[in-house]
């Protein structure tokens, strides 16, 4: 259950969820078709105390995981596959920005995004990323061991979203003045209503012309079917996590598409069914992959 104060390290709550997603881009990276790369995600599970690590091990292996294991029916039923959309998107949204002469960036509940190490970043480029103190200090030390080094100015800002983060993205030597590519990925739902709407201001006021926004997000109709489908799911099978378990539900949740136009940005969404389709891939569980949109914006001029 979450609370307004809650904190977590990468094992725990919400920075669990961050190994999830780093377990399916390793699943991606090591297919013969893969259409991204991230090396750095099957050493980042394999440096945690998740089921998820052994899951991968297996599953890279050759091994036939354990026929009730929830993480590998979760890879084979392509949920893998929202994963890949959402990955591909966002990282063609970053070159988007690069090409348009953007050089400074801030990822919001960065969690295990090791995009600083793996995409090709332009001389003078400063990356932010902002999360947990605890979710931080895992993720470098867990690269330092393979001596991993970022490919940009990689800048971390060792704060919870839920409080002051534009003084301490300041104080680490974000300028507002220049033009800035944000990216909010897997974050959006894991913040209460009001948390949410601070957020999305804090971005528009730390904005200068053309910056750019990015987030995936879940309208509040499809937010409550996902939820209660996932209720059904655990009657039946019985007592398991989901990542719902982990959102805030309130009735009266900004949609952020409707927020950034509202406030002069020119906001618009795409499917993750639609990119998978433009992938040449299946998107296997069609209604919870339609379910899921990627968002990018604008600042007004």
């Amino acid at each position: 259950m979450r609370t307004e104060d809650d904190t977590w390290d990468i094992n725990t709550s919400v920075g669990a969820t961050a190994i999830g997603v780093a377990t399916m881009r390793a699943v991606e990276t090591h297919r013969p078709d893969a259409v991204f790369a991230d090396p750095y995600a099957e050493m980042l599970v394999a440096e945690t105390d998740s089921r998820f690590a052994a899951v991968l091990a297996d599953h890279l292996a050759g091994r036939e995981p354990a026929a009730d294991s929830p993480i590998a029916e979760r890879i084979r039923r392509g949920l893998g596959g929202f994963m890949v959309a959402r990955t591909w998107f966002f990282d063609n949204y970053l070159r988007q920005a690069i090409d348009s002469g953007i050089r400074q960036f801030v990822i919001l509940g960065a969690g295990l995004d090791a995009r600083a190490y793996r995409l090709t970043w332009p001389a003078g480029s400063v990356l932010f990323e902002v999360d947990q103190p605890r979710v931080l200090e895992f993720k470098s030390a867990a690269l330092a061991k393979h001596d991993a080094k970022p490919g940009v100015d990689r800048r971390e800002v060792a704060i919870d979203l839920r409080r002051d983060w534009p003084a301490a993205l300041r104080s680490a030597g974000f300028d507002a003045a220049r033009p800035t590519a944000w990216l909010a990925e897997g974050l959006l739902r894991y913040l209460p209503s009001d948390a949410l709407v601070r957020l999305l201001a804090n971005v528009a006021a730390q904005s200068a012309p053309t910056s750019r926004f990015a987030a995936n997000f879940n309208t509040r109709s499809a937010a409550q079917a996902m939820a209660q489908h996932q209720d059904r799911t655990r009657a039946a099978d019985g007592a398991r996590p989901f990542p719902t378990d982990l959102w805030f539900h309130e009735d009266d949740r900004a949609d952020p598409e409707e927020w950034l136009a509202e406030h002069g940005w020119n906001p618009e969404h795409v499917s993750c069914h639609r990119i998978l389709e433009q992938l040449g891939r299946d998107p296997g569980d069609h209604d919870f992959v339609g379910r899921h949109l990627l968002l990018t914006g604008t600042a007004p001029a």
